[in-house]
């Protein structure tokens, strides 16, 4: 395998992460019977074995690719919450959270570069 490879599979990794917090957020947000089914529920769970899943996809991707690229890959995370809020939690993102993402995706292309 390829360094970008191991790179791709680092960053879906990160993008499930995200989808992962999102639907944890989703969950939180709803009114729940108890504090047992706020906790344990098939929303949670399932975010809880997907970030799991991420985990394992972030220790393999390192097997191919230097430290140093992977904390840079992982701030795509921040741009992956931002489209999945806006899109899923009706989240605005202002001027200021827009201009932070160009930066970091400028960051990302000056490294891969």
């Amino acid at each position: 395998m390829s360094k970008w490879s191991y790179a791709a599979i680092l960053v879906a990794g990160v993008f499930i992460s995200s989808v992962s917090q999102i639907m944890l957020k989703k969950s939180a947000d709803k009114k729940h019977e108890s504090f047992f089914t706020e906790y344990i529920n098939p929303i949670v769970v399932i975010s809880y074995l997907i970030f799991i899943a991420a985990t394992f996809m972030s220790i393999f991707a390192y097997k191919g690719i230097p430290l140093s690229m992977g904390v840079v890959l992982d701030s795509t995370g921040y741009v992956f919450i931002t489209i999945l809020g806006a899109i899923f939690l009706k989240e605005k993102p202002t001027i200021k959270k827009l201009g932070s993402l160009a930066l970091i995706i400028a960051g990302i292309i000056i490294y891969s570069i």
